[in-house]
């Protein structure tokens, strides 16, 4: 079976952009159902305590105001019901519960809803609530001060096994490093802030609702468990999202509010985040790692010791995978890994772009730095010479690796056989220039997933599954599938997605959506140009006589056979008589993957130019080479790693969430204050990806790209400050503060 249109890995513009750029894409927000009402949520304003009093009064006598609801007329079965439960890996301890009590555990908890007929009016009489607290005294917030409660029990996923001997094997090396990262809390900060639009029907008993979410999957078990319904009793729809990098995983809280109170008071309502609830739930947990190195003469590391501190809620033990990349990247026999949680008075961390990966990995190629300059060794070089051949936890081969493509395609490009390695032996004027290196490293995951395929006599064919397109190019990249594999032009084929309705897919995150999904939609048009084939056989017998559907190909909605000769599709469905044809199918990891591991690599080179008088730092270029297996549309993979990029770059320079110790309130809780790059920061990226093909890793040979391009900037920047300046920063972000 062939199909000859060329449209995986072609560079492909996004085929909902005329849509997005126009305004008539809709998200969550602009929905406005007829009899809409509006919610606007209330948070409290201490870290820990008790609420012993709220008085509404002032607020229920504004005109226009419905109703406020709080934990003392929510519904007791609410209360119960809502596990706000991660789809992923629900960590340990007590889920939160919206309105479940009279507790408060973290400075931003929701507390209240406003419901108004319009939003500035449910705004305004919020502030008119007035809340009494009984406080529980001083807070723990900050994650260096309270290592000494760091704790791991069961609830704690066990990090790689520890191997040898590497505390005699530090103490007999030759070469040693011993050095501690600190990296603070950060926010996604995706631009649609968190919205739902819910509307129940009384009559059926059932919701209808628009969601801001990463998979409608989630927030339709959510809500179902909630309400004690069944899931085909709630419908959710998200078909565009503004981003989400992880906020978006786990259901949050606006939408246990919109659907409560629509359920309430049987009215349609509309609950948007502000900006600065943004800030209130999940962010990237801050974390301490302490590394001890040791290497022979030559570079040969001997020992390496990773320990770990992550920082979770009082009331649930999130964890990441932080240490286990140190056991994974390099050669050595002496490993020992080491992660611990410490309890802290915030709301509990979630998934943000590459968790543990962009946290592991900056410790680690840091501290490989160190190690470089210890053993007067190219750092580049020190990596080569530790290069793993196989997966050092787990003792198997890679399904493929072109790491070292990486290395050699990024140093050629960079131009890095120029780089002086004496710090501050580079300079221009009173501009200190330094190059740094460091490599990535992501898993390459496949879900669980399903898709259905339908094919009308017209000669189009709709694609469905329920997965969802964060920005990613997930409508375009399947629609490239699609077309590719049953031969037909890319205007005659349409995806559809987010959709509780539509098959089951997995949430969008870990880089596994074109992996998984795509695999789907690969497989599913398969079966249906197969049956397209046997259809063909029925209606032209004569026509196929003797010709195997191996030898045949499939393009530009023709079949065309090996003899030469040709039938068009619509001609076919005439002759079958077919208004449509359609297949489905459901799909999962090949049992073959478990022999191997399977992960994206790439190496990132970075210049940096620091004022040797002001400390001000500036990036003009940076150069990511990518091993990703099959790139099934370059023009949006390259968008993917340049958005990693930009935020590697905001992670290494900016990024930080101040917590203001007393109360536990985020002070900087605004795009104004919570520094990000912008279009200033942002000069020469240039993304390279190196051919690599996999045909184990799934039927496409993709690895994902969303979380790859952002592991290893941080630390790239960070080495290059080194070698521009002489200066180890270890905490991030390094600001011109810390310089000088």
């Amino acid at each position: 079976m062939i199909a000859t249109n060329q449209f995986m890995g072609a560079a492909t513009s996004r085929v909902d952009g005329h849509q997005k750029v126009t305004g008539s894409a809709k998200y969550s927000a602009e929905f406005n159902p007829p009899d809409m009402v509006y919610g606007y949520i209330a948070n409290s304003t201490i870290a820990t305590g008790t609420i012993t009093k709220i008085d509404s009064q002032k607020a229920l006598q504004i005109e226009g105001v419905k109703e406020v609801i709080t934990h003392e007329n929510v519904p007791v079965s609410v209360k119960v019901n809502a596990d706000y439960s991660d789809p992923l890996a629900p960590p340990g301890g007590s889920p939160f519960r919206p309105l479940y009590n009279d507790k408060v555990l973290y400075n931003g908890q929701p507390i209240a809803l406003v419901v108004a007929d319009t939003f500035e009016i449910a705004r305004y009489a919020a502030g008119l609530i007035t809340v009494t607290y009984e406080a529980e005294g001083s807070s723990a917030i900050d994650l260096k001060e309270n290592l000494g409660n760091a704790f791991k029990d069961d609830d704690i996923p066990e990090p790689a096994e520890s191997r040898g001997n590497a505390k005699k094997a530090f103490a007999d090396a030759e070469v040693k490093v011993e050095a501690a990262y600190l990296l603070p809390r950060e926010y996604h900060n995706p631009m649609e802030t968190f919205a739902t639009v819910a509307i129940w029907n009384d009559q059926e008993e059932s919701f209808l609702i628009y969601d801001k979410i990463q998979g409608v999957g989630s927030s339709q078990k959510y809500i179902s468990g909630i309400f004690n319904l069944d899931k085909e009793k709630v419908r959710v729809k998200s078909e565009f999202v503004g981003g989400g990098f992880g906020s978006g995983l786990r259901p949050q809280y606006q939408l246990f509010f919109a659907a409560v109170a629509a359920k309430m008071l049987n009215l349609p309502i509309k609950v948007v985040m502000t900006r600065q609830q943004m800030f209130s739930f999940g962010h990237r947990p801050a974390c301490f790692q302490e590394f001890k190195l040791g290497a022979d003469k030559k570079g040969k590391l001997t020992s390496l010791t990773h320990h770990a501190y992550g920082e979770t809620s009082q009331f649930e033990k999130y964890t990441e995978t932080i240490v286990d990349w140190s056991g994974l990247m390099y050669t050595c026999d002496n490993i020992a890994l080491d992660y611990k949680l410490v309890p802290l008075d915030v709301y509990t961390p979630n998934d943000m772009r590459a968790p543990g990966g962009a946290t592991g990995m900056y410790g680690l190629e840091c501290a490989m730095d160190e190690l470089a300059v210890a053993a007067g060794i190219d750092p580049l070089d020190l990596r080569l010479i530790n290069y793993a051949e196989k997966d050092q936890n787990e003792d198997k081969p890679f399904s493929s690796k072109e790491l070292r493509a990486c290395y050699s395609r990024a140093a050629e490009k960079f131009g890095w056989d120029k780089r002086k390695a004496e710090p501050r032996s580079n300079k221009n004027g009173n501009i200190l220039i330094g190059h740094g290196v460091a490599t990535g490293v992501w898993e390459a995951m496949q879900q669980k997933a399903s898709a259905k395929a339908i094919f009308t006599k017209e000669g189009n064919l709709t694609v469905l599954s329920g997965t969802a397109d964060i920005g990613t190019g997930t409508y375009t990249v399947m629609t490239q599938i699609a077309a590719e594999i049953l031969g037909l032009p890319l205007d005659n084929v349409s995806f559809k997605l987010g959709d509780t309705e539509l098959p089951k897919a997995p949430i969008q995150g870990g880089s596994w959506t074109v992996s998984s999904v795509g695999s789907a939609v690969k497989l599913v048009c398969i079966e249906l140009r197969e049956k397209l084939f046997e259809l063909a056989e029925e209606t032209h017998p004569k026509l196929l006589e003797g010709e195997m559907i191996e030898d045949a190909s499939f393009e530009n909605g023709t079949l065309v056979l090996r003899s030469g000769k040709s039938i068009n599709y619509i001609d076919i469905m005439d002759a079958a008589q077919k208004n449509t044809i359609e297949e489905s199918i459901n799909t999962e990891p090949e049992d073959e993957r478990e022999n191997y591991s399977c992960y994206t690599h790439s190496c990132v080179m970075v210049e940096v130019h620091v004022d040797s008088e002001l400390g001000v730092i500036h990036v003009p270029r940076v150069v990511s080479a990518i091993a990703g297996g099959k790139i099934i549309n370059p023009k949006t993979a390259e968008s993917q790693i340049m958005g990693g990029i930009v935020w590697g770059l905001g992670m290494a320079l900016e990024e930080v969430g101040m917590m203001d110790a007393r109360n536990g309130r985020v002070m900087n809780a605004n795009l104004a204050e919570y520094h990000v790059p912008v279009n200033a920061d942002i000069e020469e990226l240039e993304v390279i990806f190196v051919e690599e093909n996999d045909e184990i890793v799934n039927p496409l040979g993709a690895k994902g790209l969303g979380e790859i391009g952002m592991v290893g900037v941080a630390a790239a920047v960070a080495n290059a400050i080194y070698n521009a300046t002489g200066k180890r920063i270890r905490e991030l972000p390094i600001t011109l503060d810390k310089l000088l």
